[in-house]
């Protein structure tokens, strides 16, 4: 007698990690990485529901499955790809793989996401000009690649939060996001990642070793002046997000006095 061999369950990821960039999502992989419920993908972005090629056609899910190595010890499975959170289709797409999933969302001072994003594109040769000149060159920059985003140069529109968010929740409850402010989980690391353990399903971890990951030393600091100029362009923004998610901001607002 033959028996037919039981066909593999398709794998679904259980939640993502989507943004935003430079708001500490690169320490967020590293701590959820460490729980031995929890795998993770492969490679730490995966680039999948930001892919405009791969979805131009039908879908194989096949290949962002095959990127998970799961073990007899994992619960849940989840990736990180920060630009999720400011690609436009991506989450849409998400919502089409998945309803069921949870999404982590991180969100940054924006001005000195923005500068820290600077910094970044500056170290790696992509980006010439000074902070404020980039700014200021940011929509002709962004005109030559619509109708699409900018990857390497929307330093100020990714930090337009709201717009991001509100298209988050047209598709998902709020019972299935959770928005973490940076600077909570950089002085409170131990309690924001026990209150991600227990929103993912999984156990807490009793220990683990709580530090700031992937901190970079870039070749300056943003100046007052810098500051100033650009929270103006986010004051609206910043009290947009305070009424959205319930938030106090005032730290974004100490540098500039009020």
């Amino acid at each position: 007698m033959f028996f037919r061999r039981p066909e593999r369950k398709l794998l679904k990821l259980d939640f993502i990690v989507l943004g935003a960039q430079k708001a500490g999502t690169t320490a967020f992989h590293y701590f959820l990485e460490k729980h031995p419920g929890i795998t993770m993908s492969e490679d730490q972005e995966l680039h999948f529901f930001d892919n405009d090629e791969l979805f131009a056609s039908a879908v194989d899910y096949d290949s962002l499955h095959r990127k998970f190595s799961p073990t007899s010890r994992t619960v849940i499975t989840g990736e990180n790809t920060p630009i999720y959170l400011y690609w436009k289709p991506a989450i849409e797409r998400i919502w089409s793989y998945n309803r069921e999933i949870k999404l982590i969302i991180l969100l940054r001072n924006p001005v000195l996401r923005a500068f820290s994003h600077w910094n970044m594109q500056r170290d790696r040769k992509i980006e010439s000009l000074e902070f404020l000149d980039a700014l200021k060159a940011e929509p002709s920059r962004m005109a030559e690649v619509h109708p699409l985003q900018s990857r390497k140069f929307s330093y100020l529109d990714r930090g337009f939060y709201s717009e991001q968010l509100e298209r988050v929740y047209r598709y998902f409850p709020r019972s299935q996001v959770k928005v973490v402010k940076y600077e909570t989980f950089r002085d409170q690391q131990k309690e924001t990642l026990t209150s991600i353990f227990k929103f993912v399903g999984v156990k807490p971890l009793s220990r683990i070793g709580f530090k700031e990951r992937n901190k970079i030393s870039y070749g300056r600091q943003i100046t007052i002046d810098e500051y100033r100029e650009v929270f103006e362009i986010y004051r609206d923004e910043t009290t947009k997000i305070e009424q959205l998610l319930g938030w106090d901001c005032s730290d974004w607002r100490a540098t500039v006095g009020n």
